[in-house]
């Protein structure tokens, strides 16, 4: 078997892969194997990932001089020369993941292993402004920092709605008003640390590749079921960005014909059926006086959950409805990637994945073209919390792998004292409006340069 994780490259940009490029992508595949094998062997990395014993030396080796890699333990083999296990040090530095949803911050410090070492977070309240929400994101990834001292390897900050991440650019999110919202450059200014930006259905996908269902796996689709609906894509082991990071979008494809209005403004979008929001609607079409409704998302769907585990007829009747659209849907995902598998992500479906698994592929196997669905297999995640910020982390590390061997990757420059303001150094608590600039300029909503 043999698959390869490639480095973020330019989205807009077609270009032949230099000698660095390749060079990048047989270090991400070794780590990545690494993490899926725990503690293995130069020849089971070679027979896993499919490049040459020689590759595999050699990437070994570059790894363990950058202090990526270390020579776990010797064990002795059949009569030929002892085998060396390796091991990703846990001392090597520190890895930031930022989720940043609709309402609230959250940040994940990890090890080099991607061990959780902790868990940081704000409650979002004015959305609308941009220095305001990056100040709060810098104040908890300072918290996390404090928290954590040691070299930054990268900090991955995944912001809602269309992402440019090349540019490090908020393109659009909708529900904040915000339209190319310079991001990285922001952040950079506020936290001297290297930044990346994605959005949370890229990084979800990529923490599924490393750690979760993905592992090994060529050919992936994470689904995400939650408020929002839309999938990550990777191909090859290597994620699927399209032209604009806008790939997977399946959401807002049509199910409906003249459907139902979608908040894209068009209409019969997968989301409006298939989303917790479209849930509600389509229970409420049947039930519309039932004490289910009234709630928020999540009660309402901890309402289902509950009904489904006393086997309620109308619990069970939402399910039947939810697994017909959600296997249909999935069905015209299957017959274009033909993936190897499919993944349910997010709140929604881990709540109701036990109940919904089966009736969807059921559903999905009826309505795809034969020999499609049949080898793909449909499954919930088995991560657990966070997966956004998991997956950002990883890309933060793979950004600092793609400049292992050239000047880049800097940490922190000095103790976090030496940093931002002395307030907020010694009270990692501290408001965020200490870490603004002290003059507010206007946005600059050109493109920055990806420093």
């Amino acid at each position: 078997m043999c698959w390869v994780v490639t480095a973020p490259s330019d989205p807009t940009r077609l270009r032949r892969q230099t000698a660095r490029d390749i060079r990048s992508t047989s270090r991400f595949a070794v780590l990545r194997g690494i993490y899926t094998l725990g503690t293995p062997t130069r020849h089971e990395l070679a027979a896993l990932t499919g490049l040459s014993f020689a590759t595999i030396s050699n990437v070994v080796t570059e790894l363990i001089g950058v202090g990526m890699l270390t020579e776990a333990k010797r064990e002795k083999s059949n009569g030929g020369r002892p085998r060396t296990r390796l091991q990703v040090p846990t001392g090597r530095g520190i890895l930031i993941g930022v989720d940043v949803a609709e309402t609230y911050v959250h940040v994940d410090a990890f090890d080099a292993a991607l061990v959780r070492l902790s868990r940081h977070g704000r409650i979002l309240t004015d959305r609308s402004d941009p220095p305001y929400v990056l100040g709060e994101i810098a104040g908890c990834i300072r918290e996390a920092i404090v928290a954590n001292p040691g070299e930054v390897l990268g900090v991955g900050v995944s912001m809602p709605g269309q992402v440019e991440p090349v540019a490090g650019v908020s393109v659009f999110a909708p529900n904040w008003h915000w339209a190319d919202v310079p991001v990285q450059r922001m952040l950079s200014d506020l936290l001297p640390v290297p930044i990346n930006v994605d959005n949370p259905l890229k990084a979800t996908t990529v923490a599924e590749l490393w750690f979760g269902a993905g592992r090994g796996v060529h050919d992936l689709v994470t689904v995400n079921l939650g408020t929002g609906v839309g999938t990550g894509i990777a191909i090859g082991g290597e994620l699927v960005r399209g032209v604009t990071n806008n790939a997977g979008e399946w959401g807002h494809t049509t199910l409906v014909m003249d459907g139902r209005r979608c908040r894209c403004g068009r209409r019969g979008c997968v989301e409006t059926y298939v989303g917790v929001p479209g849930m509600i609607t389509t229970f409420a079409e049947r039930y519309p006086d039932h004490p289910y409704l009234g709630d928020s998302q999540q009660q309402f769907v901890e309402h289902v959950r509950a009904g489904l585990e006393a086997d309620a007829v109308e619990a069970k009747w939402l399910i039947e409805q939810l697994s017909h659209a959600l296997g249909e849907a999935l069905a015209n995902l299957v017959n274009l990637l033909n993936p190897e598998r499919v993944v349910l992500t997010s709140w929604a479906a881990i709540k109701l994945g036990p109940w919904l698994l089966a009736p969807t592929r059921a559903q999905m196997l009826s309505q795809s073209i034969t020999g499609s669905a049949t080898a793909t297999q449909l499954t919930v995640t088995d991560i657990g919390e966070n997966p956004v910020g998991l997956g950002m982390a990883t890309l933060a590390l793979e950004r600092f792998l793609n400049h292992v061997g050239v000047p880049a990757g800097r940490g922190l420059p000095g103790p976090p004292s030496s940093w931002g303001s002395p307030t907020a150094a010694q009270d990692p608590s501290a408001d965020a409006a200490h870490l603004r600039p002290k003059q507010a300029a206007p946005l600059d909503t050109s493109a920055p340069s990806n420093s």
